[in-house]
């Protein structure tokens, strides 16, 4: 949850407080009010889901492609292990050979 959201939540709360108030009152400008600050809270914490959305997109992301870098750098070094291992292989049969 963030700013927005929080933001969101309290001008819905004052909106239904206000828009209660003037309805038992007959105030039509306050109930008025009151309904436009719930539009309002409303379009914040649907801009605030929407911040939270995008951040945790963002993570997921950043965290796959760590993943994603890791699993490359150890297939890089498997990889290279089994040229050295290849290598060296060779390099002792040839040796017997020239031995023998």
């Amino acid at each position: 949850m963030n700013k927005s959201t929080v933001s969101g939540k309290f001008d819905e709360i004052k909106g239904k407080v206000k828009q209660g108030i003037g309805e038992a009152t007959g105030n039509e400008r306050m109930a008025n009010s009151g309904t436009a600050d719930q539009v309002k809270g409303s379009a914040k914490q649907a801009w605030g889901d929407t911040k939270d959305a995008a951040r945790a997109a963002a993570n997921d992301s950043a965290e796959r492609a760590e993943g994603e870098a890791h699993t490359m750098r150890d297939k890089i070094a498997s990889k290279a292990k089994e040229a050295k291992d290849a290598v060296s292989e060779r390099a002792d049969e040839f040796k017997r050979k020239r031995s023998a």
